[in-house]
């Protein structure tokens, strides 16, 4: 499905604007306060200046009259004074100047608004990876392979995330999916989001390659993504028909809509027929005739299908990236349904078994839930879900309540039965004192 479409800026909101107001009124500020700050603590000096020079005079004097000539040491003093008095004044207006301009500081920030984030997801959680794709099918969860291909590997390293069910209405700041939202940030293209998490989270699964491995993956790679993908792409521009029936898609769910799929297929064929035509035209593939583009696809199939040979994965017992780009792409071929004609399809099942017993093996040891997945069409069956409330359950509570209305209908009862019973005492009493006074 297109995936290009026109990314609109987030314009300035009116609290932004706010914000940068506030803080060049506390700036301003905060430059008015220092000379005045510095004005006040060498006003405040002053005083102790001159009453320093009055006491050197004062003792001067003294010594002059008592016959006595100045000492060196009595100079020294008097300078001492005067010079503790300048050096408490210069004091001054340093802790004067920097106090005040803690304090500005202190007041912006108290009047900074909280942090605003360009994302979709506003109430996210720390940590967690909100991932952006296609909406499932029920024979394949993603028909992106480079949607697929993210999500496999999120698996694959165990890394917390959560599928953000948009109905295919979002796409990043470069008009793609999948996209992926983390703590208020957006990471787009798929090469590049395992790039980043893989840095953030040390999780590199081609740590253990050679550098001759990595750099044959690397060109593998370029293969699936650059070549391959687009060999898919181009059946899938030239029989729009056969991807909605081959892959099951039902529209009015995937986009959320209420139009029939009647309506929806027929707008799909058109509009992805034309733009996939003119991107494969655009990307070189789709100047070709339709066999030239077929054996392309073979010859692909054959290269991979020589390089894992025997092995469970590429590389030995454990899946790499390169592993994880394969079984994204293998298997849109692979899980088409077999009611659609596709020689490529066809090919890699009679000519590369391996391929197939690769695509499987990643299904299984990253997708356990497959089946769920498809079958529910849920896009976080990987998340665990509250059990809901057993009908057993629901009785028992019902019956504790009748249970306890009961108990309490009974106490309330055998209160009324007590009342009755002194209220009966206290008359036959009565009627026999009255008996009693009446004989006598």
């Amino acid at each position: 499905m297109a995936t290009e479409v026109a990314s609109i800026p987030a314009e300035e909101t009116p609290s932004v604007a706010a914000a940068a107001v506030t803080e060049n009124a506390a700036a301003a500020a905060e430059q008015a306060e220092k000379p005045a700050a510095a004005a006040g603590a060498a006003a405040a000096a002053e005083p102790v200046v001159v009453a320093a020079a009055a006491a050197a005079a004062e003792n001067a004097d003294n010594n002059k009259e008592d016959g006595k000539a100045s000492s060196p040491a009595a100079a020294a003093d008097g300078a001492a004074a005067a010079g503790g008095a300048a050096g408490a004044a210069a004091d001054g207006k340093k802790d004067g100047g920097v106090d005040s301009t803690v304090a500005a500081k202190s007041e912006a920030k108290s009047e900074a608004p909280a942090q605003k984030f360009n994302v979709h997801k506003t109430n996210f959680e720390k940590d967690i990876i909100y991932l952006y794709q296609f909406s499932r099918t029920p024979l394949l969860p993603s028909l992106s392979p480079y949607c697929l291909k993210v999500e496999t590997w999120l698996r694959l390293v165990a890394l917390k995330y959560e599928n953000v069910d948009h109905k295919m209405r979002f796409r990043s700041k470069k008009g793609q999916l999948p996209f992926i939202e983390l703590n208020g940030e957006e990471i787009a293209d798929s090469a590049i989001i395992i790039k980043e998490l893989s840095a953030k989270y040390d999780k590199n699964l081609d740590a253990g390659l050679t550098a001759e491995q990595r750099n044959v993956s690397y060109a593998t790679i370029a293969m699936l993504e650059n070549h391959l993908i687009w060999i898919i792409f181009y059946w899938r521009a030239k029989y729009p028909d056969n991807v909605l029936k081959g892959y099951k898609v039902n529209l009015q769910h995937a986009l959320g809509l209420r139009l029939p799929n009647s309506i929806l297929n027929f707008f799909f064929k058109i509009t992805f027929g034309r733009k996939g035509t003119k991107k494969l035209k655009a990307h070189g593939i789709g100047v070709h005739s339709a066999e030239e583009i077929e054996e392309f696809g073979k010859n692909d199939l054959k290269v991979l299908s020589e390089m894992l040979d025997c092995k469970p994965f590429f590389f030995g017992d454990e899946p790499t990236t390169l592993d994880v780009v394969a079984f994204a792409v293998l298997s849109q071929l692979h899980y088409l349904s077999k009611d659609i004609a596709y020689p490529l399809r066809d090919y890699m099942t009679e000519k590369c078994p391996n391929l197939i017993g690769h695509v499987s093996r990643m299904k299984d040891k990253c997708f356990p839930d497959w089946d769920e997945i498809c079958t529910k069409l849920d896009l976080n069956a990987h998340i665990p879900k509250p059990e809901p409330e057993t009908k057993e359950g629901k009785e028992g509570g019902e019956q504790e309540k009748s249970n306890e209305q009961e108990g309490a209908d009974g106490d309330k009862i055998e209160k009324e039965l007590e009342k009755d019973k002194v209220k009966s005492t206290e008359k036959e009493s009565t009627e026999e004192n009255k008996e009693k006074e009446e004989t006598k």
